[in-house]
């Protein structure tokens, strides 16, 4: 029995979709957690079991894991979080609980790349501390390690679209090493549909292409077939426009110690290495598939 969580987010719907395009006799039971049932597809809701509420509140992630031998889990992003490191505390406390007392034998986390080297990180940190905590209880555990997701240029569309601009923090010379979503969700569905493997490790999911920030831009120029330039944005400048959306000043704060750490240690860079058995998908052919689509709506 599989139980998925956040199955209508950006990688959790992928996935969801991936296990339900399988035979229901290979994946066996599913069980879905999610807040709003109405979001998911039709199938969804007549071939899985439903648990509404939120996968932080231990009553409902006990019953959505009671029988269960495996875990999907993803700490979904709460900007006005009042704590970066509270805020995954408070998912990762309850699923530990499930492992130790519902009999869980898998679970599979999306975390990120950066493991060695991420010091002071903001939500990457707070990341790498909930698999450690994972770990922890001896449940036999994979860390989806992805960089940037090309998925962030998403919310972009419009000043794409319209000013011919999308926004990054890292300076113009440096390789941001990126992932697509749908990468993750198939690696995903791998493990949670192969019952052989044991122990902890982690899985890089590192795409193809060591562009730089400018390298991005030209991609996206080619693809759509004009002009869009990159707007590099300083950290504070960063900061101060999250807040102007409404994050809460820790969470700010911690993305902006994240941008930090990411220019200054280096591990979302050329220094990773492409894993083309989990991220295959290159930044050009997502362009064509997604960003293009979205920007021409």
């Amino acid at each position: 029995m599989i139980v998925l969580t956040t199955p209508t987010g950006q990688i959790g719907r992928r996935l969801l979709d991936r296990l339900l395009d399988t035979p229901a006799d290979v994946t066996g039971p599913l069980r879905l957690i999610v807040r709003d049932s109405a979001r998911l597809a039709p199938r969804a809701r007549e071939r899985a079991e439903v648990f509404r509420g939120s996968h932080a509140d231990p009553r409902v992630l006990a019953a959505a894991c009671e029988g269960a031998d495996q875990v999907f889990w993803l700490v979904p992003p709460t900007p006005g979080a009042p704590s970066v490191e509270d805020h995954f505390r408070a998912f990762t406390e309850p699923l530990c609980e499930a492992v130790r007392d519902q009999g869980v034998r898998r679970v599979v986390t999306v975390s990120t790349l950066g493991r060695a080297v991420a010091k002071n990180a903001g939500p990457i940190s707070a990341s790498l501390t909930m698999d450690d905590r994972i770990r922890a209880t001896g449940v036999h555990h994979r860390a989806l390690c992805p960089p940037f997701l090309m998925e962030n240029l998403l919310g972009q569309a419009g000043s794409i679209r319209d000013r011919g601009e999308f926004h990054l923090t890292m300076t113009e010379d440096r390789v941001l090493r990126t992932c697509a979503t749908r990468d993750i969700a198939d690696t995903a569905a791998r493990l949670l549909l192969d019952g052989s493997w044991t122990g902890q490790e982690d899985v890089p999911l590192v795409g193809p292409d060591a562009l730089t920030t400018e390298g991005m831009a030209r991609v996206v120029s080619e693809v759509l077939g004009r002009p869009v330039r990159v707007r590099l944005t300083g950290v504070a400048q960063y900061r101060a426009a999250l807040l102007e959306r409404g994050a809460s000043e820790a969470w700010a704060q911690g993305l902006a110690d994240m941008v930090r750490a990411l220019e200054d240690q280096g591990f979302y860079g050329a220094e990773a290495p492409p894993t083309p058995g989990t991220a295959p998908t290159g930044f050009r052919t997502w362009c064509e598939q997604e960003l293009r689509p979205a920007v021409l709506v």
